[in-house]
């Protein structure tokens, strides 16, 4: 996304308003890395929840199944926008100098939405809600301290997935207002400049917290930022 609007940005001081030969593939490479950054946190929610419902089938938090579960993600990311290419559903946009499904409320609008964000977005929240119900029956239960303990750690880290999702849903509102509006009436002149903006900016945010969560990765950056600090004060002394 970022990628994409550094090329806008590259356009319009350029003054080039003409399509290049890779433009639509430009589009393509965004309609499978924005699915797939989604999917990314619902394998991670679904992991959890194998870990703490089913703790006796190791093969189900095994790398071997994560890594299947991986590609297949990729696979379908992959492949759902082939449709697109085939149907020339992609057309190069002159107010946004990009290559995109245009904003008109159609079936392959709707497609796209729904495979890349209402289904990831949707598992993610539902796997949530079951994980929580589950570590309620298992508080009224009799269950070891430790069973229960990692069954509260593994909720936790959960719930920060869902706050990232919930970032990226209202920050990327923009978007949804404007496929909404698509239905109904035409959307503004400049919306997809509008839209991949907040999309970026969300992807930003995501990344604050997500270093923000990460105990260790924020030690260790915070360790490496405090080093050059201590040699100047140490400098100074001397």
């Amino acid at each position: 996304m970022l990628f994409m609007v550094i090329f806008t940005l590259t356009n319009d001081i350029k003054q080039i308003e003409y399509q290049d030969r890779y433009c639509i593939l430009r589009a393509y490479i965004g309609y499978v890395t924005c699915p797939a950054y989604n999917y990314s946190f619902l394998l991670q929610s679904i992991y959890r929840y194998l870990a703490v419902v089913y703790p006796n089938r190791p093969f189900w938090q095994s790398i071997k199944f994560q890594i299947l579960l991986l590609m297949s993600t990729w696979i379908f990311c992959f492949i759902y926008p082939f449709v697109f290419l085939f149907k020339n559903e992609i057309i190069y946009i002159v107010d946004n100098q990009i290559c995109q499904i245009p904003l008109q409320g159609s079936f392959y609008m709707l497609y796209l939405t729904s495979n890349a964000y209402l289904i990831p977005i949707s598992l993610v929240i539902f796997t949530y809600i079951k994980l929580i119900r589950y570590v309620r029956q298992m508080s009224k239960r009799v269950v070891s301290a430790n069973t229960l303990s990692r069954a509260r750690k593994e909720l936790q880290m959960v719930r920060r997935i869902v706050i990232l999702v919930m970032i990226l849903v209202f920050v990327c509102l923009p978007y949804e207002i404007f496929t909404i509006m698509s239905l109904f009436t035409n959307a503004p002149k400049y919306d997809f400049r509008i839209a991949y903006l907040f999309v970026d900016l969300s992807y930003a945010l995501v990344m604050i917290c997500l270093f923000q969560f990460t105990g260790p990765v924020k030690t260790y950056i915070m360790k490496k930022l405090k080093r050059p600090t201590d040699i100047i004060d140490v400098a100074r002394i001397g």
